[in-house]
C-alpha cells in the first residue's frame, strides 16, 4: 500500500460528528412549503388518529358486540356490521390521508431539493478559483449527487415517517391512558429501557454516518481524477499502483459504510425483541389484574379490567412500540441526510470571491483629443467608468496598458512564489516570461485576471489599481488562452462564441479563420454545427486548443493572456498560429507564457524568472548578447523542461 493511501483520513480513530444545526438548516429550506406542510400534518394527524381508533375499536368489538352475540340464542348481526362499516371508513380515511401526504412530500422535497442545486450552481460560480484548487471536481460531484439524494430521502420519506411516528405515539399514548394507567406506567417504563439500549447504539453509528459520506465524496473524487489521467496511469504503468490506491479507499468507505450500517441494522430487531418482552409484562400484568378482579384506573374512572380491555391495550402497545422502533429505523437516513445536509450548507457558506471593485467597462465614444463619454450603442470602443465621492464620473479610454509595481504573491501566507516583479506593459507591446516549471509565470497571468490577489505592491490597468475594477469588467477586457483547454458540450460556433456572446457567426468564422482553425473545422461532418461533447473528445489535443485561440480572438480585447498556447500544436501548426497569432496581437497588449523559446523571440520584451524573480530582461537579442542565463537556455535546448 503506497504511503498516500495509508493516510486515508476515514482511518482515523476519533469519529465525526455532525452539525445539529444542519437539521434546522433543512426545516427551513422547506418553510416555503408551509401551505402544503400544514396539509401534510393535518393528514398525518389523522392517520395516525385512524390507527389508534382501531386498536380501541376492538375493545368495543370484543365487549360490546362479540360477547353479547354469543350469549344470544338468535345473534343479530346488524350493530356489528354497523361498527365494522364505521371502522372501515375510518381505515379509508387513514390510508387516503397517508396516500396524499407521502405525495405531497415528494412534491415538496423535489421542490426543495431543485432549490438547493440552484443555490449550490450560483454559488458555484461566485467561489474564488482558489477554491476549485483545492478541492477536487469528484469531492464537488458528489454534493450534487450523493448529498442531495440522502437529502431527497430526508424530506421525502424519513421526515414524514417521523412527524407520522411521534403523531402515532401521542395518539396512542393517550388511547393508553384511556384505557388504563397502570398498564401504561408498566409500558412506558419498559419502551424507556428499551431507548436507553438503543440510544447507545445510535449515538455510535451516527459518527459514522457522517464518515461514510465523507469517505464517499473522497472516493469519487479520486475515481473521476484517474479517469481523466487513465492515459498517463497507462503509460508510466501505475495500474497497480493506483489500484492499491483505491483499494484504501474504497476499504476505507467500506469500513465507514459497514460500521454505519451494522449499527443501524441492528436498531430494528432490538426493538422487536424488547417489544416482545414488553408484551409478555403486559399482558401478565392485564390478566392478573383481571382474574383477580383488581380495580382498574383509566382516564373515565375506576373499573374491571375486561378481556376486550386488556386485547385492545396490548394492540395498543404494538402501535406505541412500532413507531419508536420506525424513529429508530429511521435514524440511517436522518444521520446519512444531515452528513451530506451538513457538506452542502458547508459548501453553500463558503465565502464568495470577493469584489469591491467600482470602476466598470463600458461602450464609449472617444473625441480625437482622446475625451471619452459613455453612449448607449455599441461602438467597439471602451472606457472605463470611474464614480467618485462627490457624485462626479471620469472616463478613461481603454488603452491596454498593464504595469506591475513592486508585485509579492504566495499562496500561502506563509510561502512567498513572486518577489517584487515589477513591469511595464504599454499598448500594442509583447511581453513574454519564460523559466522553468514554477519560476511563477503563470501566477503573474493568474494576478492579471484577478483570480488572487497580490500580497504586497500594485497592478495598474491603464493607471487605475485593478483591485477598485470590477471583476467581471476587468476579465471582460482581457482575452485568455490557457494551457488546458475547456470545450463546453455544443456546436463548435457556440464553443468559439462563448468569447463573446454577441459575435455574429461572421465573426465567429473571421476568428476561427485568423486561429487557422476554419480549416479542419469546415472537414468536420457538420462543420461550423458539429456538436462537441466530452470536453472535445472527438478532435486532436492541437484542434482543441486553434478553437480555444479563436475563442480568445472573437472576444476581441485590448489584452491577451496566453498561457502556452500553442503548447499542444505540432511545429508546422505552430508556424501557421504563429501568423494568425501576429494577426491577432497587432495592437494588443499581449503576456505570453512559454516553455519554447522559439515562440517569443519577437516578443519586445522578456523577462527570464527564477524561482519568482525576475533575473534578466530585455530584447531576445540583447539577452542572446549578454550570455546568460536566456542564452544558456535558448542555445541549451529550445524547450524549456
Amino acid at each position: 500500500m503506497t504511503e498516500k493511501a495509508k493516510r486515508v483520513p476515514a482511518g482515523d480513530a476519533a469519529p465525526a460528528r455532525f452539525n445539529p444545526k444542519a437539521l434546522r438548516k433543512v426545516l427551513g429550506c422547506i418553510g416555503e412549503y408551509r401551505g402544503a406542510m400544514v396539509l401534510v400534518v393535518v393528514c398525518i394527524l389523522l392517520s395516525a388518529v385512524a390507527s389508534a381508533a382501531s386498536s380501541l375499536f376492538l375493545q368495543t368489538l370484543i365487549d360490546d358486540h362479540i360477547l353479547p352475540l354469543l350469549a344470544m340464542d338468535t345473534p343479530v348481526f346488524t350493530k356489528l356490521i354497523r361498527a365494522l362499516i364505521t371502522i372501515g371508513c375510518v381505515y379509508l380515511a387513514g390510508v387516503l390521508s397517508t396516500l396524499v401526504y407521502n405525495r405531497v412530500m415528494v412534491t415538496v422535497a423535489q421542490g426543495t431539493l431543485k432549490k438547493l442545486r440552484d443555490q449550490m450552481f450560483g454559488g458555484m460560480q461566485r467561489l474564488p478559483v482558489r477554491y476549485f484548487d483545492t478541492h477536487t471536481h469528484g469531492e464537488i460531484m458528489s454534493l450534487y449527487t450523493n448529498d442531495t439524494d440522502t437529502l431527497r430521502q430526508l424530506i421525502a420519506q424519513a421526515l414524514p415517517q417521523l412527524i407520522s411516528s411521534v403523531f402515532t405515539i401521542a395518539v396512542v399514548f393517550v388511547c393508553m391512558l384511556y384505557v388504563s394507567i397502570p398498564l401504561t406506567l408498566l409500558a412506558s417504563a419498559a419502551v424507556f429501557g428499551m431507548m436507553k439500549v438503543v440510544g447507545g447504539v445510535m449515538e455510535k453509528s451516527g459518527a459514522y454516518f457522517v464518515r461514510q459520506q465523507r469517505t464517499l465524496a473522497e472516493l469519487n473524487g479520486y475515481v473521476e481524477e484517474m479517469v481523466n489521467g487513465q492515459k498517463v496511469v497507462k503509460v508510466f504503468c501505475h495500474e497497480d499502483r493506483v489500484r492499491e490506491e483505491l483499494a484504501a479507499r474504497n476499504k476505507a468507505w467500506e469500513e465507514a459504510a459497514a460500521a454505519a450500517g451494522g449499527n443501524a441494522n441492528a436498531i430494528m430487531p432490538m426493538m422487536n425483541a424488547l417489544g416482545y418482552v414488553q408484551y409478555i409484562l403486559v399482558a401478565v400484568l392485564g390478566a392478573w389484574m383481571a382474574i383477580a378482579g383488581v380495580g382498574n384506573l383509566g382516564l373515565t374512572g375506576v373499573d374491571t379490567l375486561t378481556l376486550g380491555a386488556i386485547a385492545s391495550f396490548l394492540t395498543l402497545t404494538r402501535s406505541f412500540t412500532n413507531p419508536i422502533a420506525q424513529i429508530s429505523n429511521q435514524f440511517n437516513s436522518v444521520v446519512t441526510a444531515l452528513a451530506g445536509a451538513e457538506r452542502i450548507f458547508a459548501f453553500l457558506e463558503e465565502e464568495p470571491e470577493r469584489d469591491e471593485g467600482y470602476v466598470t467597462l463600458v461602450s464609449a465614444k472617444i473625441d480625437g483629443d482622446g475625451t471619452a463619454a459613455e453612449c448607449a450603442e455599441h461602438t467597439g470602443r471602451w472606457a472605463w467608468k470611474h464614480p467618485h465621492g462627490d457624485g462626479t464620473l471620469t472616463y478613461t479610454p481603454l488603452k491596454g496598458e498593464i504595469t506591475l509595481d513592486g508585485v509579492d504573491f504566495g499562496y500561502t501566507p506563509d510561502k512567498t512564489v513572486l518577489h517584487d516583479i515589477t513591469l511595464r506593459a504599454e499598448p500594442g507591446r509583447k511581453i513574454a516570461f519564460v523559466g522553468a516549471t514554477g519560476a511563477g509565470k503563470t501566477t503573474i497571468a493568474n494576478l492579471i485576471n484577478r483570480f488572487y490577489d497580490v500580497a504586497d505592491g500594485k497592478i495598474r490597468y491603464d493607471g487605475i489599481n485593478i483591485n477598485k475594477i470590477k471583476k467581471a469588467d476587468l476579465r471582460r477586457s482581457l482575452g485568455v488562452v490557457l494551457q488546458d483547454v475547456n470545450l463546453f458540450t455544443g456546436t463548435v460556433m457556440e464553443n468559439i462564441r462563448y468569447g463573446n456572446p454577441a459575435a455574429t457567426d461572421g465573426e465567429c468564422m473571421a476568428a476561427a479563420k485568423l486561429a487557422n482553425a476554419d480549416g479542419f473545422i469546415r472537414m468536420l461532418p457538420q462543420g461550423y454545427d458539429t456538436v462537441l461533447q466530452g470536453d472535445g473528445s472527438g478532435l486532436s489535443q492541437g484542434q482543441r486548443q486553434l478553437i480555444s485561440i479563436a475563442r480568445a480572438a472573437v472576444s476581441n480585447p485590448p489584452v491577451m493572456i496566453l498561457d502556452e498556447a500553442t503548447s499542444s500544436i505540432d511545429t508546422r501548426t505552430e508556424a501557421l498560429v504563429q501568423k494568425g497569432m501576429d494577426a491577432l496581437m497587432k495592437g494588443r497588449t499581449v503576456f505570453a507564457v512559454a516553455h519554447r523559446l522559439s515562440t517569443v523571440r519577437n516578443s519586445d520584451c522578456i523577462l527570464v524568472l527564477d524561482h519568482g524573480r525576475v533575473i534578466e530582461r530585455g530584447t531576445h537579442d540583447r539577452l542572446i548578447a549578454r550570455k546568460g542565463v536566456y542564452h544558456q537556455l535558448y542555445t541549451g535546448a529550445f524547450e524549456l523542461e
